[in-house]
């Protein structure tokens, strides 16, 4: 019988190869130049980590073909992760224009049933107008120059 402790040690080392996963998905799904790199340093260094899961439940008297195969398959979170990440990335890269249109969306309805009423009232008119139209001439001047 292994001690929980050892478990939870085994546990915790798979645990931390999920977001190692993570960010060889979101490098290689966002097309970054070195995702091929990163995932290679990453798959190297969990080799000796591996080893050591193997090493400690063999010296907690599992057989060693046993020890072998759950350190083995301890680094297998990593790909199920990155490619889950890199799916992802590409679905936010399609997504988002969306989002961005529901924020714009959210904001032009809050701008003009709580702030353009609120701002008119108290004989205010005049000065509130004047404010949006600025403001709006100005953001279209600032976006047709920074855009």
């Amino acid at each position: 019988m292994i001690p929980p402790r050892i478990w939870l040690f085994v546990f915790a080392i798979i645990a931390h190869n999920i977001p190692e996963g993570m960010a060889v998905g979101v490098s290689a799904g966002g097309g970054m130049p070195d995702a091929d790199s990163l995932a290679m340093g990453i798959a190297l260094q969990d080799v000796p980590e591996g080893l050591v899961i193997a090493l400690v439940l063999a010296g907690a008297g599992m057989s060693r073909v046993k020890a072998f195969l759950i350190g083995a398959a301890s680094g297998l979170v990593e790909p199920v992760f990155a490619v889950l990440c890199a799916w992802l990335v590409s679905l936010a890269e399609v997504l988002l224009p969306l989002g961005l249109a529901l924020a714009a969306g959210a904001m032009l309805l809050v701008v003009t049933h709580e702030v353009i009423p609120e701002s008119r009232r108290n004989g205010h008119e005049k000065l509130a107008s004047l404010g949006l139209c600025t403001g709006f001439c100005l953001m279209m001047v600032m976006d047709t120059a920074l855009g």
